[in-house]
């Protein structure tokens, strides 16, 4: 059994988790997430590490990973690759999955897996593309909505609006547009969710994914999103069912811990990796 914790790095947020891992029973003890809001990234990763392991009540740390862009983190024991870990934080919350969309602030990345968590193929979009968090939680100030409102709201649209699926800044000017004429801000919010769940749905589609696909990300507590991409896979003809979970957000950084766990497993890592104190992080050694 081991007590690991794992860091997902975004643009726009960290995410922290602890673990116990091992002997058939791996549980998240606590999760933490901090956002970035223009401070530094070492100072929020290093809030969002300590909530975690405050919020678990733990001393000592057999193994710390990262992932994202954590890399350079002064307390980590490893680091895997964001599609890595994503993959297995996503078939931890959803053992059905067998794809997994991670929907960030800047882009968006599909990767496909089977039921091991090995990685059999991944899609990206790019940061100019009208499918991110930072684009949505943009448009969202245009037209006044809380982003908590996001979701609800597309879901009471009888006539979606259409917006440009290419190019972010084309399509806030279609939003601004539209808005100065006075449409209904839920058949834009809706127009936009079907125009993103259409690009993810080409990137899904093009890995060959059938079965469950596991949304991850911050954008996974979206409702209009993962009803948008509903409707998009289902034009595909493809058996595909979108599936969320509670930590959703947290797959990242899940993904990170438990393969933490199973490399000190497989290496006959001993003793504690780091101890923790109320006021700093220091090594066990």
């Amino acid at each position: 059994m081991s007590l690991t914790a794992g860091v997902d790095v975004g643009s726009a947020a960290v995410k922290a988790v602890v673990m116990r891992v091992g002997e058939g029973d791996d549980r998240v003890l606590s999760h933490t997430v901090a956002r970035v809001r223009r401070r530094s990234i070492s100072e929020v990763v290093d809030e969002a590490f300590a909530g975690a392991v405050a919020g678990a009540g733990a001393r000592e740390l057999d193994y710390v990973a990262t992932t994202g862009e954590g890399e350079d983190a002064p307390f980590a024991t490893g680091h895997f690759y964001g599609m890595t870990a994503h993959a297995r934080g996503a078939l931890f919350l959803e053992p059905r999955a067998r794809a997994v969309l991670d929907v960030g602030a800047l882009h968006a990345r599909a990767v496909a897996m089977d039921a091991r968590g090995k990685v059999l193929g991944y899609k990206m979009t790019s940061q100019c593309a009208s499918g991110s968090g930072q684009f949505l939680e943009n448009i969202a100030r245009y037209l006044g909505v809380s982003q908590s409102d996001i979701g609800p709201l597309s879901l009471t649209a009888e006539k979606p609006e259409t917006v440009s699926s290419i190019c972010a800044v084309l399509a806030e000017t279609d939003v601004i547009n539209m808005v100065s004429q006075g449409l209904l801000a839920a058949n834009i919010l809706r127009g936009i969710h079907d125009s993103m769940a259409g690009r993810f749905a080409r990137l899904l589609q093009s890995l060959g994914v059938e079965g469950v696909v596991f949304l991850s990300g911050g954008l996974a507590a979206d409702d209009g999103l993962a009803a948008a991409l509903t409707r998009a896979l289902a034009v595909g003809g493809r058996p595909v069912e979108v599936a969320r979970d509670p930590q959703s957000a947290f797959a990242g950084a899940i993904g990170a811990a438990l393969w933490g766990g199973f490399r000190r497993e497989k290496l006959g890592m001993g003793g504690a990796a780091w101890t923790v104190n109320p006021t700093s992080l220091s090594s066990g050694a």
